[in-house]
């Protein structure tokens, strides 16, 4: 019998020390991130029959298992992927937004201080200082765009460089459970701090990627990424990688490589930190640094146009103040060819019409024999364009697309970027002072006008051919019945005549629009080109540039444009705030589930720890009543 209790009593001890190990370890690793708590599961021993009944022999631990919930965990990872996507947005927003609102407040600033150096100079027209003073200004604003690019520049150089390291991270990570699952295939137990580590390399990728895991019947994981991208499949792990961009090289694309294959992976289906970086650098930075072009061409060519438009201290037609917008330093980047294009295809772009531009970016398609397709990347619209000889594509919104060599083939893409590369080459190309056009011609319709009609100066061309010369003037008649026009000189004898399409008019050097036209049928306007020093047409004229719709189709003003993206910029990172207080609030519900049923709970296990050591000390307590038998029962037969 004291035979019997000390068999049963040694296996009690020995499972109550096994459960006090296991509590012991769980209290241990309260602390420890990742760690999922143990229970030793206890099994009574098989009984033996004694006397016609059956008696107990003990009990032993025959498991140890570790407490994990699959569907929590999978909650976990995909409420922690959509936190870190949110956070890393709202972190590069806020970036951004900060850039816009500090550095980039020197451009609404700069541009008004050229418009109040304009409306000086328009009082004292021949004072060289504040001509100096306008140029200084125009020179300062030019600066300040150049340097809002370098900032947009600096922010897609660092995402980049975010890409690069969290795809390294990535692949480290990719290898680490792929030499995990190398050893859950040889043992087949299962550690569980083995699988511990496992799920926490796990959890920290979901940060960087949307993660599918399929458990294998090895006791492995394989893992994908955004489910369409095997990571881990047992033991052998691939490699995510950047390769140069296409069509523009300084916007890299993720691969994903495996010996000597590599796929080229859409990071928009990877979600977390990787897609939030590509998401920013493609739907942010990009379109902001077009818009920052769009604000440049804007600048140049319309005090260039102004300047078109009255005459400078020589008594000369006025020249450019900026830096010509179709230069070559201005359009860098407007065209890319995609690199799996097979024409041999080089092409410009040419900017006809900034009001026309939008800051957007298009997909340029041909079609053989002769289908040219121009698609909005950011509404989706279609535009056919036509091919002029030689070479030209028109159509595009203020702009024409020109092949400058070669030919394009069946299938041939380019993305066409028209604003890009401004903001970065707009620059004062004025140095003498005496060169800015302030004072202007005088227009003036004719007593017998029986019309509204009014006419506008677009510029003047005194290059062109029958350009009544300065000093001089200009008579036109209009009949806007059959869009034809009679030019007459200042002594009344016939210039010739010409047909015009509304509502510009380009003749004799003379480009203007003709509004209002209703009626008119023979309506005379003269521009008188007499130049006086003392004259500040032209100034008044600049100096109302800052409340004219001359952007985006006669929607904003000049720095409107700008305004515009600070304002979407603004927007965007208000709502990501939003977004990351409600990604916040997921994770902590799908943590504190994973938590509750896998998390250690110091109140349990003090509990646990107390009875399992009260198992012990009673187990051990019939060891020694089983000793005080034997002693007895041996004394008894002496």
């Amino acid at each position: 019998m004291s035979v019997d209790l000390l068999n049963i009593s040694r296996t009690g001890v020995l499972a109550a020390q096994s459960q006090l190990s296991v509590t012991s370890n769980n209290i241990a690793n309260v602390n420890t991130s990742g760690y999922h708590r143990q229970v030793a599961s206890q099994e009574a021993l098989e009984s033996q029959r004694l006397q016609g009944n059956y008696l107990g022999t003990g009990s032993y631990v025959n498991d140890v298992k570790r407490i994990y919930n699959e569907f929590a965990s999978r909650e976990l990872r995909i409420s922690q992927t959509s936190m870190s996507e949110a956070t890393t947005t709202y972190a590069k927003m806020d970036e951004l937004d900060q850039v816009f609102s500090n550095v980039g407040k020197t451009l609404p600033q700069g541009l008004n201080s050229l418009f109040e150096s304009i409306n000086s100079v328009a009082g004292i027209p021949t004072d060289i200082g504040l001509r100096d003073n306008v140029i200084d200004n125009a020179s300062q604003l030019a600066r300040s765009i150049n340097g809002m690019q370098t900032q947009v520049d600096s922010n897609i150089k660092q995402t980049n460089l975010q890409i690069e390291s969290t795809t390294k991270r990535v692949n480290e990570i990719g290898k680490e459970l792929g030499s995990i699952n190398s050893e859950l295939m040889k043992d087949q137990t299962q550690d569980p701090q083995l699988l511990d580590k496992q799920d926490a390399l796990i959890n920290e990728l979901s940060q960087y990627s949307q993660v599918n895991v399929i458990p294998l019947e090895t006791g492995a994981k394989s893992i994908m990424l955004g489910g369409s991208v095997m990571l881990v499949s047992g033991e052998v792990s691939m490699e995510m990688g950047t390769v140069t961009g296409d069509p523009f090289p300084n916007e890299p694309r993720l691969t994903a490589n495996t010996g000597d294959k590599s796929l080229i992976v859409d990071p928009s289906k990877l979600g977390g930190q990787l897609g939030a970086l590509f998401d920013f650098r493609d739907e942010t930075l990009i379109p902001a640094s077009n818009e920052l072009g769009q604000f440049a061409l804007g600048v140049a060519d319309s005090f260039n146009t102004a300047q078109t438009q009255g005459f400078d201290l020589n008594g000369e037609v006025g020249g450019d103040l900026y830096r010509d917008i179709n230069d070559p330093q201005m359009s860098v980047g407007r065209v890319g060819g995609y690199s799996n294009n097979t024409g041999t295809a080089n092409l410009s772009v040419n900017i006809d019409d900034v009001s026309g531009l939008t800051g957007a970016s298009y997909e340029l398609n041909f079609t053989a024999p002769g289908t040219y397709e121009l698609t909005d990347n950011t509404t989706g619209d279609v535009t056919p364009l036509t091919l002029n000889a030689p070479g030209e594509l028109a159509g595009g919104s203020g702009f024409t697309i020109n092949i400058d060599t070669g030919a394009m083939a069946d299938g041939d893409r380019f993305e066409i970027r028209p604003t890009a590369g401004a903001a970065s080459g707009v620059e004062v190309a004025m140095v003498d002072p005496k060169k800015l056009a302030i004072a202007g011609p005088t227009i003036t319709a004719d007593a017998a006008n029986t019309s509204k009609a009014t006419v506008s100066l677009n510029g003047m061309d005194p290059t062109a051919t029958g350009f009544p010369g300065v000093d001089s003037a200009i008579t036109f008649q209009l009949n806007t019945a059959t869009n034809t026009y009679t030019a007459f000189d200042d002594t009344g004898a016939t210039l010739g005549t010409g047909t015009y399409s509304p509502p510009q008019v380009n003749a004799f050097g003379m480009n203007f629009d003709v509004n209002n036209t209703t009626g008119a049928t023979a309506e005379r306007f003269t521009f008188d080109l007499t130049f006086a020093e003392g004259n500040n047409n032209n100034a008044v004229s600049m100096a109302q540039l800052a409340n004219k719709n001359i952007m985006n189709g006669g929607k904003s003003t000049l720095v409107g444009v700008y305004e515009n993206t600070k304002l979407d910029i603004g927007s965007k990172t208000k709502a990501s705030e939003v977004r990351v207080e409600s990604a916040n609030s997921i994770y902590q519900q799908a943590n504190s589930r994973v938590q509750s049923e896998s998390g250690v709970n110091l109140d349990e296990e003090a509990s646990n720890l107390i009875r399992f050591q009260q198992s012990y000390l009673a187990s051990a307590k019939i060891m020694s009543t089983a000793q005080a038998i034997f002693d007895s029962l041996i004394s008894s037969v002496r």
